[in-house]
């Protein structure tokens, strides 16, 4: 899992978490910025089981991802606040073809592939988040500000 030294040298040290997936802890890479979640997991040539990396943005927005120097089969599942799957989609290595959201969503989550088909995990299903991420998103001035993910920095 290791990112090249140029790289990992520029990055401040990305947030763990654990996640409840069906019952099981999934520990993740809770990755805030916007140059941590460009990096996401590229350059990584394994990952291992029951780990991935949460995408946390400051709204829900349509997101894209890519595989773009990513070198293993990854599931993707776009969540909306609350942590329901609105969408799951397989990833291939190296494809660089974008895989946008359908709706506005404020996370996403990467893991091995198969692993949501593994314990029966599906779109509609809740992935447990850490409660300082589903704080409610209130408007504001200016328009919508995310939940506590938002201040925390």
């Amino acid at each position: 899992m290791a990112v090249p030294l140029a790289l990992s040298v520029l990055l401040p040290a990305v947030l763990p978490g654990t996640l409840l997936v069906a019952g099981d802890t999934l520990f993740v890479e809770i990755l805030t910025t916007e140059q941590e979640r460009a990096l996401g997991l590229m350059f990584r040539t394994e990952l291992p089981e029951n780990r991935g990396a949460l995408f946390v943005f400051p709204r829900p927005q349509h997101l894209s991802f890519w595989m773009k120097n990513t070198y293993i089969p990854l599931d993707l599942a776009f969540l909306d606040a609350s942590g329901v799957i609105v969408e799951l989609h397989a990833l291939t290595p190296l494809d660089e073809r974008p895989v946008t959201s359908s709706t506005p969503v404020p996370f996403a989550l990467e893991v091995n592939r198969g692993y949501f088909a593994l314990r029966g995990v599906g779109v509609g299903d809740t992935i447990r988040l850490p409660a300082w991420l589903t704080a409610p998103y209130e408007e504001g001035p200016g328009g919508t500000v995310g939940g506590a993910h938002e201040w925390w920095r």
